[in-house]
């Protein structure tokens, strides 16, 4: 019985539990008995029970088994039958710029007449773009469209994210974003992580100019930051036309010794050694990493560098230039799945990016579960929590409408969600359509 475990029970009389989830066609626990996350031939060890079934209590996972066990050892005062379907831990999102204003769907025609990211950025657009319409967005504004992005999420899967600053560049707008993403952490059943990236661009007003920026961002907009508590990661785009390793690296060492973690935007359009200087550094994760070479995936394996993957970026980039997701798995580098979501790669169904990672990465449906949940929990540091489903951690679980796990990323372009549950609540059940979201966490 892989992956099973069971709390103890005093004489013959059931444990009360509030929610017992049985006889799933496969219960996927990721369990892990170590503290790191899973390398090379771990990340397709699912941990999977048959006819398994999860108990939850006061929001936690206080039984995992088979459901014949679970049963005779819990009664819930709701059941939920997984027959035919599969359940796993809710998806984490380890990548996302999910507060921004506006669109660029015109800039997305520009590219497919053949313009490249760097080409738009210097016009003016991309970021720059976004930047403008975030910056004279309201708090309200920014607020309310960023609820409903969690719940195109959160109904895809996804219960856990990151969320990165950067469309502001500059001070009022970065706190401003942040104190967004904290307000909605508070409102929506979703956990979201922060990271502040002020340097995610050079912003107009310093074009010509970027030690000056790197100044304000390094004096100004970080100890402003870590003073309010409003980030726990500083993540930095380092790449031609943004910042260079230099710069990059003066951001992220000043971030860390004000207790921001690093992360780094890295070898995302070229090969500059973003991998390597993550590895300097011993930053948590160095996300992209497109072009990253060889000697950069070897140096972050030995530092324990997670490689954040976004094959969705890699496809609304258009180069046909993916990461070299095998070799990082043979050199023994972490591997975790993220969506990229922001105003350049409006994904927000992680799903699908599992399917990307199979069809263009050649990961297995297995690597790639195991890339979206407990490693990607790793990446934002939360898999203490979620990323699993073992006792002791949040009741973060969702079940799938398929037969078995080998039809993520096999099946695509739907919506393969049955049930959401969230610390112990059922907040997305698609066979009651008309039924909203819970926004609230008090609810």
């Amino acid at each position: 019985m892989e992956g099973s475990k069971i709390s103890k029970t005093k004489g013959k009389s059931k444990e009360n539990a509030d929610l017992l989830i049985v006889n799933a066609e496969e219960l996927l626990t990721l369990s892990n008995d170590s503290s790191r996350p899973r390398i090379g031939n771990q990340m397709g060890e699912l941990g999977i029970i048959h006819d398994g079934a999860l108990a939850v209590r006061e929001g936690k996972i206080v039984g995992v088994g088979k459901t014949h066990d679970i049963t005779k050892t819990f009664k819930g005062a709701s059941v939920i039958s997984a027959q035919g379907k599969i359940v796993l831990p809710g998806f984490v999102d380890p990548h996302t710029h999910l507060v921004f204003a506006g669109s660029r769907e015109e800039e997305f025609q520009t590219r497919i007449q053949g313009a490249s990211y760097l080409e738009i950025l210097n016009s003016g657009g991309g970021i720059q773009k976004t930047v403008k319409d975030t910056r004279r967005a309201s708090v309200e504004k920014l607020t309310s469209l960023g609820l409903e992005r969690l719940d195109n999420m959160i109904a895809h899967g996804t219960t856990t994210l990151e969320s990165k600053s950067g469309y502001g560049l500059n001070l009022e707008d970065e706190l401003k974003i942040l104190g967004v993403i904290k307000r909605l952490n508070q409102l929506h059943s979703s956990s979201i992580v922060s990271t502040f990236m002020g340097a995610q661009a050079v912003p107009v007003e310093y074009r010509g100019n970027v030690e000056e920026y790197v100044t304000l961002v390094t004096k100004e907009m970080i100890p402003a930051v870590s003073k309010k508590g409003l980030a726990e990661f500083c993540d930095v785009f380092c790449e031609r036309g943004a910042f260079s390793l230099e710069q990059a690296k003066r951001i992220l060492v000043n971030g860390k010794n004000q207790g921001l973690k690093p992360k780094i935007h890295a070898d995302e359009m070229c090969l500059l050694g973003g991998a390597e200087m993550a590895a300097d550094v011993s930053a948590v994760s160095a996300e992209h990493l497109n072009y990253s070479s060889g000697n950069g995936m070897k140096a972050m394996a030995e530092k324990g560098v997670i490689a954040v993957l976004l094959p969705a970026a890699a496809f609304s980039l258009m180069t046909g230039k993916y990461a070299n997701a095998r070799f990082m798995i043979d050199c023994g580098v972490p591997i975790a799945l993220g969506t990229d979501f922001s105003a350049n790669c409006w994904i927000e169904n992680q799903q699908l990016v599992i399917a990307m990672a199979c069809h263009f990465m050649r990961m297995t449906q297995a690597e790639a579960i195991t890339a979206a949940t407990i490693n990607a929990a790793y990446a934002i540091n939360r898999a203490s929590e979620v990323g699993s489903l073992e006792v002791g951690k949040k009741a973060d679980a969702i079940i799938l409408n398929v037969p078995n796990h080998r039809f993520l990323g096999y099946r695509f372009g739907v919506n393969m969600v049955d049930k959401v549950i969230k610390n112990g609540r059922l907040v997305v059940d698609r066979e009651k359509q008309d039924e909203p979201v819970f926004l609230n966490k008090n609810e």
